[in-house]
């Protein structure tokens, strides 16, 4: 699948590797040195010890004896300090690779903001940190600029539609007028609008252009639950929030809106009549949970899988007055995602959908049972 890593066997790091090839180079070499000696020194030696006039003359056997553990130690000495030289060596010069790396791993997580900016001379390096730097800044402007424009467009068509509805208000309250093609048009209309509205919170949520504060995800719930009664009511749905109180660190209005497309869209893909959702907010180590579960046709793990992808609705698109515009858990992952959180979306147990939502705790919380 995209963005899979690949599965590889362990092996030596980049820097045992210099290391190992800097001490097994010295090695070498002083190997060849001893073979220099060998062989243009030594074998010219005669053999045996020689008495001369001129007193005691050493052989080549005394000589290999006195030198043996001389050049053993040599190389035992050079082979600590190759390791350990090699080591330091490798360290300083894999040190912007890592800063490389460091970046990139930033990136993959979504971060574009941040640049490498290599100190130094030009070298094969610098050459890639400054052409990584320059990929991130297009990449940043690139994305920047859909943004904006996602915005604009966005706020450019609320008044219009804004007036449209408002005539078509009127209209409807005309006994002269098509009842009907007033009614299909109003609802047309209200699902463009929608479209605007969420179009404008997934730009916001995708700039992360929010105040972090603490907030209870207990209370969002329930608020959550008691604005879309009417909605669940006339569906026969019942819903539920419980848990305990969990604070997350985050936006209020943006985790609202979060918790409101959970709960909205566990009711409208419930069962045609009756069915369950159930909210539930429990704490972990470091984490603000919130769980929203609801009963309906079983879902299979790759319809499941598309979910959070932009106007997705499922095997099937669900009509009505409040379908929605395929936009709610995609502006849910965006939520998740502004917040350094984790969205998990699987097929419930009992049919439908179990979304968790986990989201940094305000405060240090115990685990949850």
């Amino acid at each position: 699948m995209p963005g899979a890593r690949v599965a590889r066997r362990p092996g030596l790091s980049v820097r045992w590797k210099l290391t190992l090839s800097y001490a097994g180079f010295l090695l070498l070499a002083m190997l060849l040195l001893l073979a220099v000696v060998w062989l243009f020194l030594l074998r010219y030696v005669p053999a045996q010890a020689a008495v001369t006039m001129d007193g005691f003359t050493p052989g080549r056997d005394d000589l290999v004896r006195a030198f043996t553990p001389a050049a053993a130690w040599a190389l035992l000495f050079l082979l600590g300090f190759g390791l350990l030289g090699g080591w330091f060596l490798a360290g300083r010069m894999l040190a912007p690779l890592t800063r490389i790396t460091n970046a990139t791993r930033k990136t993959a997580e979504g971060s574009l903001s941040h640049r490498i900016e290599l100190e130094g001379r030009s070298d094969e390096f610098r050459e890639l940190a400054d052409s990584f730097d320059a990929m991130l800044a297009r990449l940043e402007a690139h994305i920047a600029e859909q943004q904006r424009f996602a915005a604009n467009a966005s706020h450019e068509l609320r008044t219009p539609l804004a007036i449209t509805q408002t005539m078509l208000e009127v209209a409807r309250d005309d006994p002269r007028s098509d009842q009907a093609l007033v009614e299909r048009l109003r609802l047309v209309n209200g699902r463009a609008i929608e479209l605007t509205e969420a179009l404008l919170l997934l730009s916001r949520a995708d700039r992360r252009a929010f105040h972090r504060e603490p907030v209870d995800l207990s209370l969002l719930a329930e608020e959550s639950v008691e604005t879309l009664l009417p909605l669940a009511e006339r569906r026969g749905v019942a819903v539920e929030a419980s848990g305990e109180v969990v604070a997350a660190l985050g936006s209020p209005a943006l985790l609202l809106q979060l918790t409101t497309n959970l709960v909205h869209n566990a009711i409208v893909h419930n069962l045609p009549e009756g069915g369950e959702v159930t909210l539930t907010t429990v704490a972990a180590p470091g984490r603000a949970v919130l769980v929203v579960e609801n009963t309906g046709p079983a879902l299979a793990p790759h319809v499941v899988a598309t979910l959070t992808e932009p106007f997705q609705r499922g095997a099937e698109r669900i009509r009505g007055d409040h379908a929605g515009v395929g936009l709610g858990l995609a502006i849910v992952q965006s939520i998740v995602s502004a917040h350094d959180g984790v969205l998990v979306v699987e097929p419930g147990p009992r049919g439908g959908l179990r979304v968790s939502v986990r989201l940094p705790a305000a405060v240090s919380s115990p685990p949850g049972s």
